[in-house]
């Protein structure tokens, strides 16, 4: 018996899927200052000082916070500058 030229891939995401939004997480983590967490949301989204407080502070007090979503391209592309950073990062489907 000889495999099967073509294989259909039954688990293809739907249109609804693909158009909802991506998130963009931050974690907390054991190494960066809070002062410089709030520094980096500033400079890679233009944050003022008082939302990037506030998100700094519930990376730090929650584990994580929420800071961009958008299409895939731009979630993915905020994940890799925050890694530049230092940041640890992750993106998931918007719910």
């Amino acid at each position: 018996m000889t495999a099967p030229l073509i294989v259909e891939d039954r688990e293809t995401d739907s249109v609804d899927d693909l158009s909802r939004p991506w998130k963009v997480l931050v974690w907390d983590d054991p190494i960066n200052l809070m002062s410089y967490v709030a520094f980096v949301f500033r400079k890679l989204f233009g944050f003022s000082e008082e939302k990037a407080h506030r998100l700094m502070m519930e990376v730090h007090t929650e584990g994580k916070a929420v800071v961009s979503s958008g299409p895939k391209e731009k979630a993915e592309m905020d994940v890799f500058r925050l890694h530049e950073h230092g940041l640890w990062a992750t993106m998931e489907h918007d719910s």
